[in-house]
């Protein structure tokens, strides 16, 4: 399939949809699991691009993982802190999780251990994280451009101590650290310059090391791990993707009628549960359980002006609903979404222009005015989010096509069959 033609949907929306495990959770878990010792199962796992590369890296590391795919569960025989593997030759894909938390995680180990990844990964940032880490003892070796993929993560284990990190571009680089750091040979103290950005995912970070038995302490701008904390092995259920999920929470708020996801819960691991709060903002109600979360919506909305610093991988869902707002939706605080899979805010401005919206781009943002859509084939930049929201714009308008729909895979391989279930 080469391209998806989106067909309008001419009725208020009904549907209970089921949305695959979270690609952020699943990814911490399979780390958290690798480090721990002993056997831990992971539940409703999410198997798509980025898990595979994940679990893969792991594997060449010397890590066993077992997937059984048609139950969604994933294995890991975790080895307590170590990599058996001496030499391994890693690749990540375009995945940001794999590239930034298995770095810091190869600096546990005692070998060298390779990493590279698809074009747009070399030019992804991920000097801070290197930098973070040479004060803990960590030496690293290039084969193009320094500090940029491909590299050699030369690992000696991790000796603690103090160091400072910029997560300006990404909170990955955090997670990274933080996931590793309870198997240094000292405590680790991280001092952070400058903003964080995406701070959820720091939350479901530290949240996610306490349920698998490891404390981070945090101060303003400091957190800091205990030499001798040691992660358990378990059984783990991993919660539905709400990042995932805003695609349908967004039918609903464009059509009208209700979607309900089940199984994604009130109070969820994921900061992008926060996005049904702004559907909600533009005339929507919202309903959260500890079983499920549901959006009913009239088929109008109201235009919003929304900080989306916090819930950035949504943006895109916005943007999509946005031209159909009854006045202007600025998204705002958002510049780091450039570095991504592709530079989202230009991407989502160009598509939107191609479509005959009135959008504009800022540094850090954009403003999309009221318009009628145009027919037209969008471009997705092999970016899984650009497809999935501008598949939304499709329910309300007339050809629209999506090129490149084979690019969700990266986190969400059948989105368009469940997608299709929005007109049964």
């Amino acid at each position: 399939m080469t391209t998806y033609t989106v067909r309008p949907l001419n009725r208020p929306v009904d549907a209970d949809v089921a949305v695959p495990g979270s690609k952020s959770i699943t990814n911490r878990a399979l780390l958290l699991a690798a480090l721990a010792n002993g056997e831990s199962v992971l539940e409703n796992a999410l198997f798509s691009e980025d898990s595979h590369w994940f679990s893969e890296s792991l594997r060449r590391m010397g890590i066993v993982v077992w997937e059984d795919a048609a139950h969604a569960t994933m294995t890991v025989r975790g080895e307590g802190g170590t990599f058996p593997e001496k030499t391994a030759d890693c690749f990540v894909g375009n995945s940001g999780t794999t590239a930034r938390f298995m770095v810091a995680a190869a600096a546990l180990g005692r070998g060298d251990y390779r990493f590279d990844g698809v074009p747009r990964m070399r030019q992804r940032p991920i000097a801070p994280l290197l930098d973070a880490l040479r004060p803990l003892g960590t030496r690293f070796s290039f084969e193009a451009d320094a500090d940029c993929f491909p590299l050699i993560v030369h690992g000696e284990g991790l000796r603690g101590g103090e160091t400072t990190l910029d997560a300006a571009a990404s909170s990955q680089y955090l997670t990274g650290l933080l996931m590793a750091a309870p198997y240094a040979e000292g405590d680790v103290t991280i001092r952070l310059a400058g903003e964080l950005v995406s701070e959820p995912y720091i939350d479901m970070t530290i949240r996610m090391m306490a349920q698998f038995g490891v404390q981070v302490s945090m101060g303003k701008g400091v957190f800091m791990t205990r030499t001798g904390g040691r992660y358990r092995a378990q059984r783990y259920i991993i919660e539905p993707d709400a990042s995932n999920a805003t695609y349908f929470f967004a039918a609903a708020a464009l059509c009208g009628g209700r979607v309900r996801v089940p199984n994604l819960p009130a109070l969820s691991l994921q900061g992008d549960v926060g996005f049904v709060d702004v559907l909600a903002q533009m005339g929507c109600a919202v309903t959260k359980t500890a079983e499920y979360i549901e959006v009913q919506g009239t088929g109008t909305l109201h235009g919003v002006d929304v900080d989306m610093n916090a819930i950035s991988d949504t943006a895109q869902t916005l943007a999509a609903i946005a031209p159909f707002a009854d006045s202007p939706v600025r998204i705002r605080n958002i510049g780091h979404i450039r570095h991504k899979e592709t530079d989202r805010i230009h991407a989502a401005v160009n598509e939107l222009k191609r479509l005959g919206v009135d959008a504009e781009e800022f540094s850090d943002g954009l403003i999309i005015q009221p318009s009628v859509v145009h027919p037209a084939e969008v471009q997705t930049y092999d970016d899984h989010r650009m497809a999935m929201a501008f598949s939304v714009i499709g329910l309300r308008a007339e050809g629209i096509t999506i090129a490149n729909p084979e690019c969700t895979a990266k986190t969400f391989p059948d989105f368009f069959q469940r997608f299709e279930s929005l007109y049964t």
